[in-house]
């Protein structure tokens, strides 16, 4: 079992530096722009390296160290819920996978946008190849979208 802070430890020094940032949640506290990209890159680096270490049929386990109460045990992606949970209802399986993912489109969306690119144009691309891969098959809403677009 691997304890997340001494996970974040050994692969990285940044992230130490990075975990206020990371934990505060203050309502006065409003980033924009590249400050408040580069933080939730950060948090979900953060959150895909707990994740990493659980994928294949001898995932390892992770404690994450909590605020408040116990520690949380966890040997699947619960972490990142929405993407979790949509993947875990469409095909009930793939939620590790679907995590790190995320993480790798995150990556690539925040580097064009950097760049200058369209935030709204980088969405629709992402949308329309989501489906084009899945054929419609990911939810209510992108099915309907899809059978418009076929028609």
């Amino acid at each position: 079992m691997l304890r997340l802070p001494t996970v974040l430890h050994q692969t990285r020094p940044v992230s130490r530096a990075l975990a206020p940032h990371l934990t505060r949640a203050c309502a006065k506290d409003v980033k924009f722009g590249a400050d408040a990209q580069a933080l939730v890159l950060q948090g979900v680096d953060l959150l895909a390296d707990a994740v990493a270490v659980t994928m294949g049929p001898k995932g390892r386990t992770v404690i994450i160290e909590q605020s408040w109460g116990s520690p949380k045990v966890t040997k699947d992606a619960k972490l990142v819920q929405d993407v979790a949970n949509n993947t875990n209802e469409e095909a009930g399986d793939g939620t590790t996978t679907a995590i790190v993912l995320a993480r790798s489109i995150a990556k690539e969306c925040f580097e064009k946008i950097s760049k200058g690119a369209n935030p709204v144009e980088i969405r629709r691309g992402c949308k329309n190849c989501f489906i084009g891969c899945c054929g419609g098959g990911l939810s209510v809403n992108y099915s309907r979208s899809c059978s418009h677009r076929n028609s």
